[in-house]
């Protein structure tokens, strides 16, 4: 399997394993905050986006014979860069995050066919990403930073669907009814059975 093979097969699996994760999610739960960290779904989509267009510009600019500049400073501080971006861009229409999202993966696909096989895997080939190869930089900045995210949003989605369940089952989810944390029922057992 070649480099591009196997990067397109990592940039699939990891897609579609976030595509299936929020597929049955309505608009109010892509939009809840605090589903990885304090970002909403839309948040952690628009990110992904972020970097991946960030990644394009890079990879246009190596194939000019160019500094990624951007993407360069963005690698060497990428908190910063993500709170820069997510202050730009609140409130965006769901629809609008799920074009952009589509649109730079093609375009992301697309520059990356431009690339030989040494482009791709000699660490010494880009100088201005000291040694790394590009297949890293790439990894690093698709499809390793979507799985990050992909347990919180997964869980997420997976306790959506079953209270969607419940809801529409005319059950009620016992976590709604008992709420309280193992603490407190250590302490209502301890004021029961006397004890303080």
């Amino acid at each position: 399997m070649s480099t591009l093979e196997f990067l397109l097969d990592a940039l699939d699996a990891t897609r579609e394993r976030l595509l299936v994760a929020i597929e049955p999610l309505d608009d109010a739960a892509l939009l809840e905050k605090n589903v990885a960290g304090d970002w909403s779904i839309a948040d952690v989509l628009t990110n992904l986006t972020a970097w991946e267009s960030e990644l394009v510009t890079g990879l246009m600019k190596l194939n000019q014979n160019k500094r990624p500049g951007k993407l360069l400073d963005a690698l060497a501080d990428p908190d910063s860069y993500d709170r820069a971006f997510y202050e730009e861009v609140q409130n965006r229409e769901l629809d609008h995050i799920f074009d952009d999202l589509q649109l730079v993966r093609v375009q992301l696909e697309d520059w990356l066919s431009s690339f030989s096989e040494g482009d791709l895997t000699k660490p010494q080939r880009y100088k201005w990403l000291d040694g790394r190869s590009l297949r890293n930089l790439i990894a690093q900045t698709t499809y390793l930073r979507e799985e990050k995210f992909l347990p919180a949003i997964e869980a997420f989605a997976e306790t959506w669907r079953e209270e969607q369940e419940a809801a529409d089952s005319g059950l009620i989810p016992l976590i709604t009814i008992f709420p309280a944390s193992d603490d407190e029922f250590s302490t209502q057992d301890k004021n029961e059975n006397g004890s303080n």
